[in-house]
């Protein structure tokens, strides 16, 4: 009895006992060796790189395990917060290693000593990962920016006055447009240097100035930090008086106006008053100030403890012209109306119009009128600033037999009056009314509203041998009338 005990007692120890062994086993004979990161000393990610390679080999995994990187808290600690890189691509390289092709977050806050492990679906973690140097914290960054910007709005000078002081500011032009600028990205830090030397403690994105030198600003990535992701250079010196500033025009001066004016830039401060010939301007208050008009102008600008004042006497290369006739005139049939332009442009040209059409050989400075119209000439200037002006002005007849047509005419004679243009009763003169004259080749040569019998264009037709003919469609409230035009001499 006391043996069949003790033979019961020893299976049961033994029967525990590979239980045991058999959990210890599966659990703890699980193992994961890591290879140093090829080649990669730090991790330096942005959106134009972001593909690394971790190497590693296992030994007891089920089948079905899967490894994951993980990435440490910024202080290089997995004991606290940690996150877990993206996976781009698993490659098996035999039954017993893999490397994982992964991408560092896009949020990343970057840090100096940060430390990878792999992890596994089973709940195995590795040790650190480390890189090419054999180190288990090394720098991660991702560079959200990876360009060049710019900073004091991209002028590449400054003044301030002796004891004074001037702030450098990272351009943010568009903060709405993530991207467009680093200080786009609240949490972004700078190196600030001086004569190529960094300005120690100051990391924000402005830069108080007190003193003279050559400045520029970098984006602070740590060991990642990259030599083109750095702004303009800014001179900065002294002024104690009105000689310091400066005002340029964009189009020169003299100027040629392009319809806009020039722009005058005066020296860069921190405020500007503007002045036109000794008269404060309303609301120019900004750097640059745009004009049409010539004129003495002047800017105050203040440098932050001392104001200086620049001028220019601004000149334009435009010219003068005037007319002799006002823009409505009558005449008896019969009468001629000399029309005279008067210019001081250099090198002038002429061209007169009449209801739209060019009047073949008139390109004097003067015009005789003898028929109704629409008239218009266009002096040019093509020495120097080349420009255009034009005067318009029209001329009617003081009693106007075409006033009381009662019907649409099918004949003009381009000889004789009141048969000279084709005239449509006054019923149809509104605005309601649509008038299209189409040739006999089908194009429409008038297509207008509120029609009041200005066609043909006069010396726009010349007929030869055969007379034109001409189709009308008139579209009125009333309805539509069609018909044919013919022109004769």
């Amino acid at each position: 009895m006391i043996q069949k005990t003790t033979l019961i007692l020893f299976r049961i120890f033994l029967f525990i006992s590979i239980f045991i062994l058999g959990a210890n086993t599966s659990v703890y004979a699980q193992k994961l060796s890591l290879k140093p990161l090829d080649g990669v000393e730090k991790l330096c990610a942005g959106p134009t790189f972001n593909e690394f390679y971790v190497s590693f080999s296992y030994e007891e995994f089920p089948a079905d395990v899967t490894f994951a990187v993980e990435i440490s808290d910024i202080d290089g600690s997995f004991s606290t917060r940690f996150t877990t890189a993206k996976t781009l691509d698993v490659i098996p390289v035999s039954a017993t290693q893999q490397t994982i092709k992964f991408a560092v977050p896009v949020d990343l806050v970057g840090s100096d000593v940060y430390s990878f492990r792999i992890k596994s679906s089973t709940g195995v973690v590795s040790g650190k990962i480390k890189n090419s140097l054999g180190q288990m914290s090394f720098p991660a960054y991702y560079k959200s920016y990876e360009r060049s910007f710019s900073i004091n709005k991209k002028n590449t000078t400054a003044v301030i006055c002796t004891g004074g002081s001037l702030t450098l500011t990272v351009d943010n032009d568009t903060p709405g447009d993530i991207g467009s600028s680093p200080a786009t990205y609240p949490n972004f830090k700078y190196i600030w240097y001086k004569n190529d030397v960094v300005i120690s403690g100051q990391s924000s994105s402005t830069l108080i100035v007190n003193s003279l030198g050559d400045y520029y600003a970098q984006v602070d990535y740590g060991q990642c930090i990259d030599p083109n992701i750095v702004s303009n250079l800014v001179t900065v010196s002294s002024s104690s008086s009105g000689s310091a500033v400066t005002v340029n025009s964009s189009l020169g001066n003299p100027f040629c106006s392009n319809g806009e004016g020039t722009v005058l830039t005066a020296t860069s401060g921190n405020s500007y008053v503007w002045k036109k010939d000794g008269k404060v301007i309303d609301g120019a208050s900004a750097r640059t100030f745009s004009t049409n008009e010539t004129g003495i102008y002047t800017v105050d600008v203040d440098f932050g403890g001392c104001v200086a004042s620049g001028t220019i006497d601004l000149k334009s290369t435009e010219f003068t012209s005037s007319i002799n006739v006002p823009e409505t005139n009558v005449i008896s049939q019969g009468e001629t109306l000399k029309a005279t332009v008067t210019t001081d442009a250099s090198n002038p040209s002429f061209q007169w119009y009449l209801n739209n059409g060019i009047i073949n050989g008139a390109n004097s400075n003067s015009y005789d009128v003898t028929t109704r119209g629409n008239y218009k000439v266009v002096v040019s200037q093509s020495a120097g600033c080349a420009v255009d002006k034009e005067f318009l002005f029209t001329v009617s007849y003081d009693s106007d037999p075409t006033t009381s047509v009662t019907k649409i005419a099918n004949i003009i004679s381009l000889s004789s009056y009141p048969y000279d243009v084709w005239d449509i009763p006054s019923e149809y003169k509104n605005p309601q009314t649509n008038v299209k004259i189409i040739s006999s080749n089908g194009d429409m040569v008038l297509d207008v509203v509120n029609y009041q019998g200005d066609w043909p264009p006069a010396g726009s037709i010349d007929i030869k041998n055969v007379n034109p003919v001409y189709y009308y469609v008139i579209k009125s409230d009333t309805g539509e009338k069609k018909g044919s035009i013919t022109l004769i001499k």
